[in-house]
């Protein structure tokens, strides 16, 4: 039985007695109501394990939780224009974030999406806060991490390349490319007025490597996908240049040419270890359709 029931009947609150994963929970809960149903609800957003939003099927209950059901509405409804919650937990966020806003800011000031996230967790009674992980640009969009504690942040940054075993991007660029793959790499530095230049020698930057794969190609542009070893200021926008394609819309370090009103830059797939339960958790987004190619477009 629910230990509460909502005043109009439509939400169910259950506290957990013994562990258990959520999905089976549901459906016991809600009088063996399909898997399929079950799944739609925490899609939605209509399930929240202590005031969490939770949408994972094999999110892991303890004794102690308290489940919240809502049968035709969504629970702790998160809806911001810059960025959607793709998962959360009580250690962490992976968010899709909008091209357009910037990361975090010393400005208490600027809207950013580390203060977008920590108002949504003063709502929802979360005594904790957004910590960057990791930061894309103002102008590049997609998945980034988030943890809600320094602990859990310094776990990330102190094993990263163990920890964030994957990270690709999707990238449209001026220029027909011939090489259907291939890898990028210089040391880059940044000037007195933070532009970042690459050399092929040790200019005393930081050194850089970038891999590159065709994806489709069609009237004087290229879709390319990019994985990186390293994870440097620019490297994207600034090897793509180096080796003839910039990215659209970099008027940094391309021409900015602008097809499609946006930097053609997009963080599309995230994996990774989850630092404090091991969990492996794999993300991706959808190649925003901005960046389509379809005249003679080539699958490679």
């Amino acid at each position: 039985m629910p230990i509460k029931k909502g005043n109009d009947n439509k939400e169910l609150i259950f506290k957990v007695l013994e562990g258990d994963e959520l999905l089976p929970f549901i459906m016991r809960k809600m009088d063996g109501i399909s898997r399929t149903k079950a799944k739609n609800m925490l899609s939605r957003g209509s399930v929240a394990v202590d005031n969490k939003n939770v949408t994972r099927h094999n999110y892991r209950l303890v004794p102690g939780m308290v489940v919240r059901i809502a049968k035709n509405h969504k629970l702790n409804s998160f809806d911001n224009k810059w960025v959607k919650i793709v998962y959360e937990d009580q250690y962490i966020f992976v968010v899709d974030k909008k091209a357009g806003i910037i990361c975090h800011s010393p400005n208490p000031a600027d809207e950013t999406l580390q203060s977008i996230l920590n108002q949504y967790l003063e709502r929802n009674h979360q005594r904790c806060h957004a910590h960057t992980v990791h930061r894309l640009d103002r102008d590049t969009s997609g998945l980034m991490l988030f943890a809600k504690d320094k602990k859990t942040a310094l776990k990330f940054e102190e094993n990263w390349k163990e920890t964030v075993y994957d990270r690709r991007y999707v990238a449209l660029v001026h220029g027909e490319m011939r090489k259907t793959e291939g890898t990028i790499s210089s040391w880059l530095k940044d000037n007195a007025q933070f532009v970042t230049y690459s050399s092929k020698f040790d200019n005393g930057g930081k050194y850089a490597v970038t891999h590159y794969k065709l994806i489709k190609v069609s009237d004087g542009y290229s879709l390319v996908e990019l994985r990186l070893d390293t994870g440097r200021k620019n490297q994207i926008r600034v090897h793509l240049a180096d080796i003839g394609f910039p990215v659209v819309g970099d008027r940094k370090y391309g021409d900015g040419d602008d097809k499609i009103r946006r930097l053609g830059l997009h963080a599309y797939k995230l994996c990774f270890k989850h630092p404090v339960t091991g969990e492996d958790l794999r993300f991706e987004t959808e190649i925003p359709r901005a960046f389509e190619l379809h005249d003679r477009a080539k699958n490679k």
